[in-house]
């Protein structure tokens, strides 16, 4: 049984705890440098709750906490406003009011992935940073053209053939050069696209439920990967529903009297999960009469956007049920599964 509850207020290189027990009877509060970890986890134990909130460095504090304590709680901030509104803001204050609402069990949490989800999820993170990064240099492009009467189709800066296209335009030396600079950075981004694209490919293949999805006809090795490491353990959700809200693809709901309205996708969680859902879904649609047959019926009612969103939410409940029940198809087309 609990009987001590800990609030931890975490910075880079250390943290601020408050210890409660006797219902706030006893209370004690101190500060300690990272460096002095483990000495503080031996002022904890089987009968010790912690709670602190989701940061950069969190998951490497809870793994050296794991074990030691009997209930270990991560913080969703974005849920719970009390600390990031209070009109007090220190770090005393911060741990306190953790550990007094751990102690009422008020606290909203948020789940930790595994070491190598959390890496995945880090690569697939930059890539999208780098990719938003290439896209405004690809527009700078096409504006420094544009303002020259060149028209060049955007999509063709995705390709060498129209970087050197883009280059083969001359016009005086200073925008020469801007646009040699800028051609010779999309080239430099393309590559590392390319090298963490491998890396994630090449990594996710590690992760449980891999080849499950990877039976699915649409899903490939990248869109796996990211898929796996945005779910983390499928344990944790109770339902197909659950997992769609997760991935921020169910639409907000506003209620007022007896009025209930449905309105875009809240597109909370991961947005690159939810783009190669999307385009695996648009994949899986080609191979399989069921998929095409659902999205050609909701395209045919509400159109062909809403089609594609629709279809993306089904396709999720399909990865959701295959690796609760750890499918392997044989023909997914036909939905025919690997016989134990």
């Amino acid at each position: 049984m609990i009987n001590c509850y800990v609030g931890v207020d975490l910075h880079r290189n250390n943290f601020t705890y408050c210890m409660r027990s006797g219902n706030g009877a006893k209370e004690k509060v101190g500060k300690c440098p990272i460096r002095e970890l483990n000495g503080f986890a031996s002022l904890l134990g089987p009968r010790t709750a912690l709670a602190v909130e989701a940061t950069g460095n969190t998951l490497m504090f809870c793994s050296e906490l794991k074990g030691k304590v009997g209930r270990l709680v991560v913080v969703n901030p974005t849920q719970f406003k009390v600390i990031s509104q209070s009109t007090k803001k220190t770090d005393k204050h911060d741990a306190k009011i953790l550990a007094e609402f751990l102690e009422k069990d008020l606290l909203p949490e948020v789940r930790m992935k595994d070491d190598l989800q959390a890496k995945i999820a880090s690569l697939t993170q930059t890539r999208e940073k780098l990719v938003q990064l290439r896209t405004v240099l690809k527009n700078k492009v096409n504006n420094l053209l544009a303002a020259r009467f060149v028209e060049i189709k955007r999509e063709e800066l995705s390709s060498e053939k129209g970087l050197l296209k883009a280059l083969s335009y001359h016009f005086d030396p200073i925008t020469d050069i801007e646009m040699g600079v800028i051609v010779g950075q999309i080239r430099s981004l393309n590559k590392s696209v390319a090298e963490l694209d491998k890396a994630i490919e090449d990594n996710g293949s590690k992760m449980d439920g891999f080849d499950n999805l990877r039976s699915i006809k649409g899903v490939g090795a990248k869109g796996a990967a990211i898929m796996l490491s945005v779910i983390g353990n499928i344990a944790d959700f109770r339902s197909a529903k659950q997992l769609a809200a997760y991935v921020g693809i169910v639409p907000r709901v506003s209620n007022s009297n007896d009025t209930v309205c449905h309105g875009r996708i809240t597109k909370k969680g991961s947005k690159t999960a939810r783009t190669a859902l999307v385009q695996c879904s648009l994949i899986a649609m080609r191979y399989s009469p069921y998929l095409r047959q659902f999205h050609d019926a909701v395209k045919n009612r509400r159109g062909g956007a809403k089609a594609n969103i629709a279809l993306a939410r089904k396709f999720l409940e399909i990865i959701y049920k295959t690796l609760k029940n750890k499918w392997v198809f044989e023909d997914f087309t036909q939905f025919k599964l690997v016989k134990n």
